[in-house]
């Protein structure tokens, strides 16, 4: 009966223990992606102010912010041991080539439509990789619709001769923002 109880005593400490253990995962997942999205922020306001700035000017200008100002302010907020950028299934520019990491996720949001929340990828070294879907939204299309104007089309096939990037509608996926950082 003893032995019994002391087994059943056992059990008992090794489920609470694994409890503990999810329990303590979860808070860290939590903090990681916490940490992923609060580090992402100041590129995606920046991206979209001078999203908005450019296309205040007119799409054609856009396409010029998109071109020459995004990879600076991706550049210029990688820094202090962190990387971000933004990339697609269909790129426009061949340098948002997304690192290996990014790719598989990048898949499993395209096979599987209705999951698109933002993922954590553990990377070696201590280091985290956090992933986020761009949804494309409506002032898009006039740069990644199914047609462009005839002076738009022109600028896009200037600066991106094998531009992929057009064709999506409204709530496709049009790629992810990604960084990559260690856990403090």
């Amino acid at each position: 009966m003893l032995y019994r109880l002391a087994n059943r005593v056992r059990v008992l400490v090794v489920v609470l223990a694994l409890a503990a253990c999810t329990a303590e995962t979860d808070i860290a997942d939590e903090a990681t992606l916490e940490r992923g999205a609060e580090l992402l922020l100041p590129f995606k306001r920046d991206l979209q102010e001078a999203l908005k700035s450019g296309l205040e000017k007119g799409p054609v200008e856009a396409i010029s912010v998109c071109r020459f100002q995004a990879p600076a302010i991706a550049t210029s907020l990688s820094r202090d041991g962190i990387r971000l950028g933004r990339t697609s299934h269909r790129l426009r520019n061949p340098a948002n080539q997304s690192p290996g990491w990014v790719s598989p996720v990048l898949e499993s949001y395209l096979e599987n439509p209705g999951s698109r929340a933002a993922r954590i990828v553990p990377l070696p070294g201590g280091r985290s990789g956090y992933v986020e879907p761009i949804v494309l939204q409506p002032l898009c299309l006039s740069c990644h619709g199914e047609t462009l104007a005839p002076d738009l089309a022109e600028r896009v096939a200037e600066l991106y001769p094998d531009d992929r990037a057009t064709g999506f509608n409204v709530g496709d996926l049009r790629g992810v923002f990604w960084v990559e950082f260690a856990m403090r």
